[in-house]
């Protein structure tokens, strides 16, 4: 089950993409966790034909798992990541347009849930907007860059299931009573056997090339079908998120130093990775273009990489560092550069509710500890009739977290310290409801703008075939209408962009964990 705030946002996100009855499926999934067919048609109310065919949408296209179990039998379960992730599809299709230069491949599959390579090219070739071969030599770079992946059996059962699965299989192999060691090492070997099964499936559909064919892999069933992997496309939105941090800490030049080594090192990139396989300063230099011009004067490009990389490379606010033979490899630290965006992004609300004084308490105690309202205000020299209503609106909004001391059993409030100290996982979690909370206010706003009679009235005519090919056909009055609910869209879709960034940063970019070193 999940919260109020993820709820609504899945909620709404499906009722916009497959109508009222599907998002009637998703709430009562979402409400009630894994249910039954004949429990969905009990809470839903809906005929038992509908709401199976609500269920087939939702597996078909990557929202919905499903598993058979003895006791009971054919459940469902709703998949909140896959259907937040819909929210970024239209940064998946711009991603694809400039990495490959055909989007309607991955539109197409994302439009469909899954698809076979001979559906994909049918349905591709029928338009004939560009030569067959085009789209061939695409799905095969997708494919073998593993931008698309088979999607397979395991993909829809829930990864929390079989990793339980192998759990009890590993505890039931240890004969006496388990230690805690063996304890661990039961759910390491499960931890790594489903990443094995994970990592073989991403196989199937692939075969290797012969001796006289260049390259790793390539497709060879047209019998598999094939999903997006989101996961290879927010590597890209991350490396854009690091490139436009370092811009704003330093200058252009190493921005451009810092694209080409995020570049150099992408081809076996993973969101999970702490730090980016080591590159080494010619690769870099054979990524950077030549228009670039970094400082005009200088001796050799190489020079100047050293001398930007070294810039970066400080432990305390640190991007990049050396390691390999004689320091000649450059690593990425996604680590600490995600800790530092996440710890940004908490920083700019609290001072956008609450002034620089609230970042200023908040870096005191990320840096010492715990702390009492007293010495917090004589080291952030603010007085204390401003630091306690201060630490107050901030505890309430769980940005800090309270620590009560009392000194005697009785625990009397008059005889007790009150420490200050922020919950960094706490907050995030908080931030993040408040960001889908957000989300969802935009979504409704943008569905109550549309659903105005006389935009709605307006919209239903510019779709028509007629107005399309002649917009004259609509009268002066109808074009202003169009003009500023388009305004009005684009401003939305501008505000929901710059949240879903914030969403990204807190929940895809966790994956290395929230505390700070």
């Amino acid at each position: 089950m999940a919260d109020a705030n993820t709820t609504n946002l899945c909620t709404l996100i499906i009722h916009s993409q497959f109508g009222p009855l599907t998002a009637k499926v998703a709430s009562a999934l979402l409400t009630r966790g894994r249910l039954s067919l004949a429990q969905l048609v009990r809470f839903t109310g809906l005929k038992s034909r509908t709401a199976r065919a609500s269920v087939l949408i939702l597996i078909q296209h990557n929202l919905a798992w499903h598993a058979q179990y003895d006791d009971d039998g054919e459940i469902v379960e709703l998949n909140t990541e896959e259907c937040l992730l819909r929210l970024r599809f239209g940064r998946y299709v711009w991603q694809a347009e400039h990495l490959f230069g055909t989007a309607e491949i991955v539109s197409l599959i994302l439009d469909h849930g899954k698809l076979r390579p001979p559906d994909i090219m049918s349905q591709l070739c029928s338009t004939k907007l560009k030569d067959t071969s085009v789209y061939s030599q695409a799905l095969h770079k997708l494919i073998s860059s593993s931008y698309l992946v088979p999607s397979t059996v395991l993909f829809h059962v829930s990864p929390r299931d079989k990793l339980l699965q192998y759990e009890k299989e590993e505890k039931g192999q240890i004969r006496n009573f388990p230690t805690a060691k063996e304890l661990r090492e039961a759910k390491e070997k499960a931890e790594a056997r489903l990443k094995r099964e994970q990592e073989e499936a991403m196989k199937i559909g692939l075969t290797k090339r012969k001796a006289s064919e260049h390259g790793g892999q390539r497709p060879a069933k047209n019998e598999v079908y094939f999903r997006v992997h989101a996961s290879k496309f927010n590597i890209h939105i991350r490396n854009k998120l690091i490139e436009a941090a370092v811009r704003e800490r330093y200058n252009d030049s190493a921005a451009i130093v810092m694209r080409a080594t995020l570049k150099a090192s992408e081809a076996k990139a993973a969101m999970s990775d702490p730090r980016s396989d080591g590159v080494t300063t010619t690769n870099i230099v054979g990524h950077i273009a030549e228009d670039e011009d970094l400082i005009a004067g200088l001796a050799t490009l190489a020079c100047l990489l050293r001398q930007i990389i070294q810039r970066q490379a400080g432990r305390a606010a640190s991007f990049v560092s050396f390691g390999g033979t004689s320091y000649g490899k450059v690593y990425v630290e996604f680590e600490i550069v995600c800790r530092r965006l996440r710890r940004r992004v908490l920083e700019a609300v609290a001072r956008e509710r609450y002034g620089d004084e609230a970042v200023r308490v908040i870096r005191l105690l990320l840096e010492n500890g715990k702390m009492g309202g007293d010495q917090i205000a004589k080291v952030a020299m603010l007085a204390n009739t401003a630091i306690r209503p201060l630490l107050a609106s901030l505890s309430a909004d769980s940005l800090i977290s309270i620590q009560e001391v009392p000194k005697g059993a009785d625990r009397n409030p008059q005889r007790t310290i009150y420490l200050w100290y922020v919950d960094l996982p706490k907050a995030y979690s908080v931030l993040l409801g408040n960001f889908y909370k957000t989300l969802y206010n935009i979504g409704m706003r943008r569905r109550a703008e549309a659903e105005d009679t006389t935009v709605k009235s307006v919209l239903e005519k510019s779709q028509r075939s007629d107005v399309q090919e002649d917009p004259s056909l609509l009268s002066r009055t109808e074009r202003d209408v169009l003009k500023a609910w388009e305004e009005r869209r684009d401003k939305l879709s501008v505000l929901e962009m710059r949240v879903e960034e914030a969403v990204f940063i807190l929940r895809d970019l966790a994956v290395l964990g929230v505390e700070d070193d």
